[in-house]
């Protein structure tokens, strides 16, 4: 388990030791660009030369009838966790709206508190943007088998007093689940009220519209993270928000002589959901022309892997792993890199066949620009540069380049880099297992 302060991005005193000036509590109204000033809720006016909007997002709860009942949440900040637990100990089963991403790891959060759990999905299977229909498929197996009841195809049409439970919700098909608690994961919505109040371009459909610098239509004006719309995209994960901040301020300091583009963001993306390992890479649900795959499903293992390639067979497209995500790194890796894939590509999916085309995938291969890890923007240069600094221990690297400490995702890949550099080193590296 971690506290507050082991989430904390920020040390204590950070602004003040770096030139900042914060204010807390005080929320931006308006955005006045002829006299170059922001103005706050309680009448303070800052005067700036450049601003960078990253105002971040909302969830987004449907307007259901009874959504704004007690004991009905949103998974999004610590006080929503604490709130829950709060509840938690009030009920005896919850029930999670949503099966993406953050769904799942609500769910989760629910099932460790003691309660009957269950996830309902409005698309007919789970982690819809990620995974393909044998992936989905198979999430939904192993975390049924894990005591958490999914159902998908469900639409929410109204939340009311429940008859042996405190709710019960009604769903647009005639049929309806008993819950005491409910926890929305249905999404996010861009936080763009200040934008839409000062005149900032806005999206159709929300967010603030940016160039490829991050810049909005309004001359010294950027917006980045999940507050920001690029190329009619949102982007709800941490990797990309870091990559518009280094381009917004590297176009800032630079007076916009720094040609540093954003060109969009790679959401492929590992995490262990319930336990169970997911990964996705790329684009995985046959929208690229000519694309053809490779399937590995072992059902008493319960592991899924597909590999999807190029109509050339050269390059890959995507990829899906479920129950066994260890081949994500590499694959990852072979598809940012453009390497070149061994004569059978399937042995980057299956158990046991690895051949010396396969070994060839290895972190050796890797250019030193590689990204090893996407969230702080760490190459394989920067691990290579860390242990000839005198990195040796991944707690060291951690500390040094930051690599690993996001998303959690790129850890293995990580140590693979840090022993391989200690072993053109010289440096006998340990596997053992404790």
């Amino acid at each position: 388990n971690q506290s507050v302060d082991d989430i904390n991005m920020v040390k204590d005193g950070f602004y003040p030791s770096n030139n900042f000036t914060l204010h807390t509590g005080d929320k931006v109204t308006q955005i006045d660009r002829f006299k170059k000033a922001v103005i706050s809720e309680s009448g303070l006016e800052v005067s700036y030369d450049k601003i960078v909007l990253a105002t971040g997002s909302f969830p987004f709860v449907p307007p259901v009838p009874g959504h704004n009942r007690d004991n009905v949440f949103v998974y999004r900040t610590i006080e929503d966790l604490d709130a829950i637990e709060l509840s938690s100990k009030g009920s005896k089963s919850g029930v999670v709206i949503g099966g993406g991403l953050l769904g799942l790891e609500a769910a989760n959060a629910v099932k460790n508190l003691g309660l009957e759990t269950h996830v309902v999905e409005f698309a007919p299977r789970l982690m819809a943007v990620q995974l393909d229909d044998g992936g989905g498929a198979l999430l939904r197996r192993k975390i049924e088998d894990l005591g958490v009841q999914v159902h998908t195809e469900k639409a929410t049409s109204e939340i009311v007093a429940g008859e042996t439970s405190r709710y019960r919700m009604n769903f647009a098909d005639g049929t309806h689940l008993e819950t005491d608690m409910i926890v929305f994961s249905a999404g996010i919505r861009p936080q763009d009220e200040l934008a839409r109040s000062s005149d900032v371009e806005i999206g159709e459909r929300g967010g603030i519209v940016i160039n490829n610098h991050c810049q909005t239509n309004i001359d010294n004006v950027y917006a980045i993270g999940e507050c920001a719309l690029w190329d009619n995209k949102i982007f709800g994960l941490v990797a990309p928000g870091y990559s518009m901040a280094k381009i917004a301020a590297s176009h800032i300091v630079s007076d916009g002589t720094d040609e540093s583009e954003f060109t969009g963001a790679d959401m492929s993306t590992k995490l262990k959901l319930l336990g169970v390992d997911v990964a996705s890479i790329g684009e995985v649900h046959g929208k690229t022309e000519g694309a053809q795959s490779y399937t590995y499903n072992d059902e008493i293992e319960q592991v899924y892997k597909r590999l999807i390639i190029s109509a050339d067979g050269t390059k890959i497209v995507g990829a899906v792993l479920v129950g066994d995500a260890e081949a994500y790194g590499s694959l990852l890796q072979i598809k940012q890199n453009d390497m070149p894939l061994p004569e059978n590509p399937s042995v980057l999916i299956l158990p046991n066949l690895a051949d010396d085309s396969g070994s060839a995938m290895g972190v050796e291969a890797l250019p030193d620009s590689a990204v090893i890890c996407s969230c702080f923007d760490v190459t394989k240069g920067d691990i290579k540069d860390a242990v000839s600094a005198g990195c040796t221990t991944m707690a060291a690297l951690k500390e040094t380049t930051n690599a690993s400490t996001g998303c959690g995702g790129c850890s293995a890949l990580a140590k693979q880099v840090l022993d391989s550099e200690l072993s053109n080193l010289g440096v006998e590296v340990s596997n053992d297992i404790c």
